[in-house]
């Protein structure tokens, strides 16, 4: 395990529109507003098109081959995740989101493409957590939390 303490800083409430990129729009305000960690909750509406990475391929091969899935329609949506900054400092945001539409769901990481439909809320809660950061791990190829303690 690794750790490191942090504290609350500001909160932020947003509402992205329609046709934004969640990840995008998010990384994007989060640049503007000095914003280097933080967590976030969304929920709204996604739209047909967006994509989800929904696992690896083979969970313990040596290389890992994301899996994509593209939403065939409209979704009800709620996700959560972090902010960090990567490796030059730009907030980088890790986001699951579990869609649903007429008892069926799927669950996934947003960083493959989430449109939002019509609106999607959001709320964002700065952490002070210096020295905290996302960095590429060499195995995997992704970037991963490096607390700095």
């Amino acid at each position: 395990m690794k750790w490191c303490e942090a504290a609350s800083g500001r909160s932020f409430v947003l509402r992205l529109e329609d046709g934004e990129v969640l990840h995008e729009a998010i990384e994007k305000f989060c640049s503007s507003m000095g914003i280097a960690a933080a967590t976030v909750t969304v929920v709204g509406g996604v739209d047909a098109g967006s994509r989800l990475i929904v696992g690896p391929e083979d969970g313990r091969a040596e290389k890992v081959v994301p899996m994509v899935l593209t939403l065939d329609d409209v979704h009800e949506a709620h996700g959560t995740g972090t902010v960090f900054p990567d490796e030059e400092g730009r907030p980088l945001l890790h986001l699951h989101i579990s869609c649903g539409r007429n008892g069926k769901s799927v669950t996934g990481c947003a960083r493959a493409g989430v449109k939002v439909w019509l609106v999607m809320e959001v709320v964002i809660n700065e952490l002070d957590a210096p020295g905290a950061r996302r960095l590429t791990d060499p195995a995997t190829g992704f970037k991963l939390l490096q607390p700095s303690s």
